[in-house]
């Protein structure tokens, strides 16, 4: 999955697919219909649940003649060790900063 972090954060970088994400994880398994706000088209709605299942971040299952979409735990796992790794390494950089303004400021 980690191969997939650039289409990842690609595709959560635009504010309706990262909207229709945060409210999947909030409320779980949703139609698609029943995530379409009313201000879109449906085939808009439809790119943005396809860009979203081409990188990896949702998962769809057809019930009759609904579409459910949710999300995959396996993509939101891959974006929580990437950030883990990431703010690792800027709170040691922070530190070092501060020891350095310390032994800057020390008579």
């Amino acid at each position: 999955m980690e191969t997939m972090l650039p289409d990842t954060f690609a595709a959560l970088g635009n504010a309706t697919r990262l909207a229709i994400v945060e409210r999947l994880l909030r409320e779980g398994e949703a139609a698609a219909g029943d995530l379409a706000d009313g201000t879109m088209s449906a085939p808009a709605m439809s790119h943005h649940f396809k860009v979203l299942r081409d990188a990896g971040i949702l998962e769809q299952r057809v019930d009759a003649q609904r579409r459910l979409y949710s999300v995959r735990p396996e993509a939101i796992r891959a974006i929580g060790r990437w950030s883990l790794t990431h703010r690792q390494f800027w709170e040691q950089s922070l530190d070092r900063l501060d020891q350095l303004i310390d032994k800057e400021n020390r008579p």
